[in-house]
């Protein structure tokens, strides 16, 4: 018997969204987008970070964020990946964890709509910006603790959410374990998507050789605050593929993980001997005084 060959061409879509209080409004236009995707010949579609709710109001949003076995939101999108027969990647949503803690949570599901692997957010994003917005996601969620590459029909797939963008260190950690590709759904602000968004998206691209898909939240959101969209599939070799805009839509490009291969082959960084030592001296100036 004779092993078949994976697949290396497919189509990737993202979807961008503007998520606002209402879980069956956010997933109603979730799945309007996802459905267009597929019949545009998508295999592979992927939403933004908190797909199913944005609120800042810690009692609102609790409401909102059912447990996984009970969660409306996730089971209307398995069954939504199973009609479709596609591989639906829920950037993520707010589950509900314990009684004081949510957590933010990414699904891969199958083309039978079964769960086929997740990833809980490992950075919480607990940051003040020069605007005066403050945020602290750890005051609602639990941090994650596992780094996941789930197994798809084309390669590995990396899986992470938003601030775990800055974060070098895991994406290469996923690509040493077998990533090609690797997802990074998000709700960046808009201050800090003008300045990073994308030249920290091109540059994971290119430190790890990876397609890169980052589907985002875009647009003035009903709790009042702005996301920056711009959703982004990049090549491994750094080039933007495809862009959105502002506001909520899809899109989508041909993947063909051969590329990574190639590019691995030629720049073999990811081989590159890691074993050194670091060393600080003190330094003198011109005068032989030490700093």
């Amino acid at each position: 018997m004779t092993s078949q060959a994976k697949p290396e061409v497919f189509r990737a879509a993202l979807v961008q969204m503007c998520s606002g209080r209402s879980p069956s409004k956010n997933i109603s236009a979730a799945s309007e987008l996802i459905r267009e995707a597929a019949a545009g010949g998508a295999a592979y579609v992927l939403t933004p970070e908190v797909t199913n709710v944005m609120e800042i109001r810690r009692e609102t949003l609790f409401k909102a964020a059912e447990p996984e076995s009970e969660n409306r939101a996730l089971a209307d999108l398995q069954e939504l990946a199973d009609g479709l027969s596609i591989w639906l990647h829920i950037g993520s949503l707010a589950i509900r964890h314990t009684r004081d803690k949510l957590v933010n949570r990414s699904y891969l599901l199958a083309p039978s709509g079964r769960i086929a692997a997740y990833y809980d957010k490992i950075h919480m994003f607990d940051v003040s910006l020069a605007n005066g917005e403050v945020y602290s996601e750890s005051r609602n969620y639990a941090a994650g603790n596992r780094a996941v590459v789930a197994e798809t029909p084309w390669g590995g797939l990396g899986l992470t959410i938003c601030y775990d963008l800055r974060f070098p260190y895991l994406f290469r950690a996923l690509a040493l374990a077998g990533a090609k590709m690797i997802a990074i759904p998000a709700a960046f602000t808009r201050p800090t998507g003008e300045a990073h968004w994308h030249v920290l998206l091109r540059a994971r691209a290119i430190e790890t050789q990876c397609y890169i898909f980052a589907a985002a939240q875009g647009g003035d959101h009903e709790h009042g605050r702005k996301t920056y969209g711009h959703s982004l599939i990049v090549s491994p070799w750094g080039e933007i593929l495809a862009e959105a805009g502002i506001e909520p839509g899809l899109i989508a490009a041909d993947i063909d993980l051969a590329r990574v291969n190639e590019i691995r082959a030629h720049v073999p960084s990811l081989r590159a001997n890691e074993g050194f030592t670091l060393i600080t001296e003190t330094v003198a100036d011109a005068d032989g005084a030490k700093e």
